[in-house]
């Protein structure tokens, strides 16, 4: 079973971080970003509401819903973001539990893992930031426990059981009704991908760790979400969930489809960017293929391939069915190394 993860959720407005924290639910809009969020997060994890440069409240997420017409339910209305002109309801949601009480400020050292990352993205510009576990173990400490309190509870009145919908991936071209107001169906597509590998990279963990000469437990790592680096953004970070003396870390492009040369040519560009000099083991690029001969061949990055067993890509598959049906192969050369 993994560790419980801990996001910071961004709120769009103080109007709707009022309504989460009145009714201890996290909403998420009617977009590719918004499903990305609700998958990434887990029935089990930690979240806190990041507005104005603030982290408020440590909760637990307890169920995750989604719901078809959240044009009419409550409690957010409808956003219309200016600079896209777009509007998104909410149908993407978490009933939290309330951990802990606390409004603090990002601009303290316990919050450097994500203030970097907001700082080289220039702002938000994301529903939710992963932190990782040294940050979990600090807002654990903040504020006051209210565990025992009654408004803990999630109301009953926002609960609209006919309404519930699983959401479906789909793989094939042909039309789904992604583009309607329900969201019920999205094609696969990146995101979901990173999604799923953050919970199946600890299948072949010891084995990354023993290609890049690591002598550590795989238990003692994290696997993170998306990070940003000075030249852009790598997939997934993997480091040492509690490093003593240094770190080790390593950085995971991921393709949804076959890898090419400038794939390879990126990730060695993160690698030279990434400035931990002597903590950084290696590179890994994940891809459902990869150039058989080459320059490549000199590079120190792992090759790992991803494939769906038995899929059929005209078929609908729920999120749990992609990642029971997800499978993972390192390869060098076209040949397993291990």
């Amino acid at each position: 079973m993994l560790d419980p993860r801990y996001y910071l959720i961004s709120v769009s407005n103080k109007e709707n971080l009022d309504l989460c924290i009145k009714y201890n639910l996290a909403g998420f809009p009617s977009s590719r970003n918004g499903l990305w969020t609700f998958l990434d997060i887990d029935v089990g994890d930690y979240v806190s509401f990041l507005y104005g440069a603030r982290v408020k409240n440590l909760y637990k997420v307890i169920r995750k819903i989604a719901y078809k017409n959240a044009e009419s339910l409550p409690p957010w209305k409808p956003i219309t973001f200016r600079e896209s002109g777009n509007t998104y309801t909410f149908p993407y949601r978490l009933e939290l539990k309330l951990e802990r009480e606390f409004d603090e400020s990002m601009v303290r050292p316990e919050f450097a893992y994500v203030a970097e990352d907001l700082l080289l993205r220039g702002g938000y510009r994301k529903t939710h930031f992963q932190a990782d576990a040294t940050t979990l173990s600090y807002v654990s400490t903040l504020g006051r426990s209210t565990q025992e309190l009654i408004k803990s509870k999630i109301p009953d009145t926002l609960k609209f059981a006919d309404l519930e919908f699983v959401p479906k991936i789909l793989f094939s071209n042909a039309d789904s009704d992604y583009e309607d107001s329900n969201y019920t169906v999205t094609k696969f597509n990146e995101n979901i991908l990173q999604s799923l590998l953050k919970r199946k990279l600890n299948s072949i963990l010891k084995d990354v760790l023993r290609y890049f000469g690591s002598d550590k437990n795989p238990d003692e790592f994290e696997i993170l979400s998306e990070k940003a680096l000075s030249r852009g953004f790598i997939d997934l970070f993997i480091k040492l969930k509690h490093p003593v003396g240094k770190n080790q870390y390593i950085l995971v492009e991921v393709k949804d489809r076959k890898a090419s040369s400038k794939d390879f040519e990126q990730i060695t560009e993160y690698i030279k960017d990434f400035d931990k000099e002597g903590e950084l083991l290696g590179g890994i690029v994940i891809a459902s293929g990869f150039p058989s001969k080459g320059k490549l061949d000199a590079l120190n990055i792992l090759r790992v391939k991803f494939f769906f067993r038995n899929l059929d890509e005209s078929k609908e598959y729920c999120y749990q069915d992609l990642l029971d049906k997800l499978e993972l192969t390192i390869v060098e050369n076209d040949a397993t190394l291990f």
